[in-house]
């Protein structure tokens, strides 16, 4: 077996645990680390098979002794999504294997099946991946589960938001005392969460971006139920600071005209939008290092944190948010 990255190669005990989970006469012939993970070691394991070809699985490890409490619930909550999802047109993976507390790995780990595709963050292509994602994340609110998953957690709170230096100290005032407000009521759907470009797979034609077609949707570990305001958020967020302010309000109109509800009065509107961007105030830095890995290497954390007060300042009603560049 092969593996290049020897220092972290898959552990026996889990080697021989997703052995078990394979048809016979199967076999593991090579892992391989896939990168963007923030909490887990995700590989990619190449199985022979009878025939002679191979097929992929992916396993997902939290390997990080700081996240070794929160991987059962993770866990058990991504392979109940994963439940969910088998029965639907959601292009998922398919859940093969659950060991969410390790007791036959050496971390808790998981076993799926591997979505073709990969993610793609840069900006050329946009125009057109953007309604493909907000049809996508229409399709995800409109699965119906027999059993809800957990109500969504929202941790950030008017003291822990992190206002970037220099950032329009007025506007961010305001944004901070939307969320000391009690959360609107919802209409609950089945959100993923983490609902945004890092965690969905395309295929692009070579030398026609505009022909993006979406593959899969990955790391359903947050999965929970909530307002569909959450996930649209969330995304936009992300697109604000990948792709400019601009095209996190341009998600949420995506996300209507493909047949999306959002809460009804735009003061609710506002509060899970600019709940989610003072989430990411949090994590900036973590949110930028993959990004910056998989070669948008422009998006220090300084510039993103830029992004992110132009993308909070237009929310408030500041001049921070331009329209659309059209290329």
């Amino acid at each position: 077996m092969t593996d290049h990255d020897e220092a972290s190669a898959v552990r026996p005990s889990t080697l021989a645990w997703a052995s078990r989970h394979l048809a016979p006469g199967e076999r593991i012939v090579r892992t391989e680390a896939l990168h963007g993970g923030i909490t887990a070691e995700v590989r990619r394991l190449t199985i022979g098979t009878r025939d002679g070809g191979t097929r992929h699985l992916v396993l997902r490890s939290f390997v990080d002794p700081s996240s070794a409490a929160s991987a059962e619930d993770w866990l058990t909550r991504e392979s109940g999504a994963l439940t969910v999802l088998a029965g639907t047109d959601v292009p998922a993976p398919a859940l093969v294997a659950v060991d969410p507390s390790a007791a036959h790995c050496e971390y808790p780990s998981l076993l799926m099946t591997h979505r073709p595709g990969r993610t793609v963050l840069d900006d050329e292509g946009l125009e057109a991946r953007v309604p493909l994602l907000a049809r996508q994340l229409v399709a995800i609110h409109a699965v119906r589960p027999v059993e809800r998953p957990r109500e969504y957690v929202a941790l950030t709170t008017a003291e822990t938001v992190v206002v970037p230096k220099g950032a329009d100290a007025a506007a961010w005032a305001a944004a901070i005392d939307v969320i000391r407000e009690p959360a609107p009521s919802y209409e609950g759907r089945f959100l993923h969460r983490d609902f945004q470009p890092g965690n969905v797979l395309f295929d692009v034609p070579p030398g026609r971006p505009a022909g993006a077609r979406i593959t899969g949707v990955v790391d359903w570990a947050a999965a929970s139920w909530g307002p569909a305001d959450l996930d649209v958020s969330h995304c936009s967020t992300n697109l604000a600071l990948l792709h400019g302010p601009a095209w996190g309000r341009r998600f949420a109109e995506a996300y209507e005209e493909a047949g999306g509800v959002l809460a009804a009065a735009a003061s609710e509107r506002l509060y899970w939008r600019v709940r989610d961007a003072l989430a990411c105030s949090e994590e900036v830095r973590s949110v930028a290092q993959p990004w910056r890995e998989a070669g948008r290497t422009e998006l220090t954390t300084r510039a993103v944190e830029e992004r992110l007060d132009a993308y909070v300042t237009g929310l408030m009603g500041g001049p921070g948010d331009g329209a659309v560049s059209h290329h």
